[in-house]
């Protein structure tokens, strides 16, 4: 299998540590609000990797971390604390938002069919850990304490920079950091925080009360339970100039190694063609595409149109289509469910080869759905629903629940909306003869009439 590594820039085979096992770390969810779209989308991306890597014959442990642990608001260390803040707006603890964001987190992507990790990982049970790799980092001189917490000296780190492409300077250049004068270089980023007696998430250290740093919970976790080195590593492609970068420097500054080997990045969800944001009132979660008669489903389905690493650009118009040709598979699909035809295995064979090599070099899912489709459209058969069924290991559509069709929808004409009635009121009175005139009358104009335990339904004769 192929990926495309950001570190290296470019695509490779994946050649995990230990045998075909691939240790893999996701960059979870910060529980103070509900996921939007944009994020569904990073975890559909980092879903369809799992699976893919288990549909090509690997094992997969996978850790996820929760952070229910307020950072603040800024990339730089600078700001409110998200948890603190989200808190004092509703009236809670920052443990009672904590746990209701993550309980709304779970059910949203269980909606998405988006797979949990083997192991999830809560911030907040995993501050000894943290604070065990501050003590180190100390140790071996690449961190410091100045008045208002720990700080990691980017200036001791060579490689800084090597995810993101940027030098130290042009990291000095483009930082929105307030000033610290403490700090011995304005990029230098917080390990553990000191608290002030009003802030409410706050544990013992060896440095007084306080709080971890953002970047230091990945690092504490992805070692505790995938070793010091690892194999992969996801998140989005905004994690890659702060986060991402930050988590390499304090990881290789400790081990004094490379400690992931593979980085994978899934690319920004764009919303009518700009930025989703809050104060343009274009940010969207499941619930709100829910509302508009959208199925989660439908939004999955959608995703899988781009490639990863492709910007997405999403509209209702888009939305709608996705929509339409989600449900035209399962209806296709149904009828192959039910037929007792078969397919020449050679043709089922073809399309399987291609679907998983598909899948293999990067992640390709739209030419992977591609392949549905061509197979979708084959005559009738029960081999190609149990291919389809085959694929949906990766795709995760539901299509073994696929159902019969709902019957289609049609504007009934009032003039035979009264013969109908007047047809109903026949058979009550136990007319017959009028009843089965009626019912020519109506099928004469070309409408159909079937009698139903609660009355009737019209149709359209084809």
């Amino acid at each position: 299998m192929k990926v495309y590594n950001t570190l290296d820039r470019e695509k490779e085979e994946l050649k995990p540590i230990e045998g075909n096992l691939v240790r893999m770390y996701s960059c979870g969810p910060t529980v103070y609000s509900y996921a939007h779209i944009g994020n569904m989308r990073t975890y559909i991306f980092m879903d369809l990797l799992r699976r893919s890597l288990r549909y090509a014959g690997y094992k997969v442990k996978g850790v996820m971390n929760i952070t229910d642990v307020g950072h603040l608001l800024s990339d730089g260390d600078e700001g409110e604390d998200k948890m603190q803040k989200a808190a004092q707006k509703e009236g809670k603890t920052p443990w009672e938002i904590a746990a209701f964001y993550t309980d709304a987190f779970f059910k949203d992507i269980d909606k998405l069919n988006i797979g949990r990790p083997e192991i999830i990982a809560k911030a907040t049970e995993h501050i000894p850990e943290m604070i065990e790799f501050v003590q180190e980092l100390l140790e071996k001189g690449y961190a410091y304490e100045i008045s208002d917490g720990i700080y990691f000296d980017i200036g001791k780190f060579p490689g800084y920079g090597k995810l993101s492409g940027q030098t130290v300077d042009e990291k000095e250049a483009g930082a929105r950091i307030e000033e610290n004068s403490e700090k011995r270089h304005p990029a230098d980023f917080a390990l553990w925080k000191k608290a002030d007696k009003n802030h409410i998430m706050q544990w013992e250290s060896p440095w007084g009360m306080g709080f971890p740093g953002w970047h230091i919970e990945c690092s504490a976790m992805s070692k505790k339970y995938l070793g010091e080195v690892f194999d992969l590593h996801t998140g989005g492609i905004d994690a890659v100039p702060v986060h991402h970068e930050n988590e390499i420097a304090q990881n290789e500054a400790r081990a004094g190694k490379k400690t992931v080997n593979y980085w994978m990045h899934g690319e920004f969800m764009m919303v009518d063609g700009g930025k989703m944001s809050k104060s343009l009132g274009n940010v969207y979660t499941v619930s709100d595409l829910e509302k508009k008669g959208y199925l989660p489903l439908d939004f999955r389905y959608f995703c899988l149109n781009a490639h990863y690493r492709k910007k997405l650009n999403f509209t209702f118009e888009g939305m709608d289509a996705a929509h339409t040709s989600y449900e035209r598979l399962r209806n296709s699909l149904y009828l192959h469910k039910m037929s007792a035809e078969k397919t020449d295995p050679s043709i089922i064979e073809d399309l399987k080869k291609k679907f998983k090599d598909a899948v293999e070099d990067d992640l390709n899912v739209p030419f992977a759905l591609g392949v549905l489709w061509e197979a979708v459209k084959l005559p009738k058969s029960k081999d190609v629903y149990a291919l389809a069924l085959d694929f949906d290991k990766v795709l995760g559509l539901s299509l073994d629940k696929v159902t019969a069709p709902a019957p289609e929808k049609i504007d009934v004409p009032e003039e035979i909306a009264s013969l109908a009635e007047a047809r109903f009121a026949a058979k009550k009175e136990k007319n017959w003869a009028e009843a089965d005139r009626l019912r020519a009358e109506i099928a004469a104009k070309g409408y159909s009439i079937k009698d139903t335990k609660d009355g009737y339904e019209i149709g359209k004769l084809a």
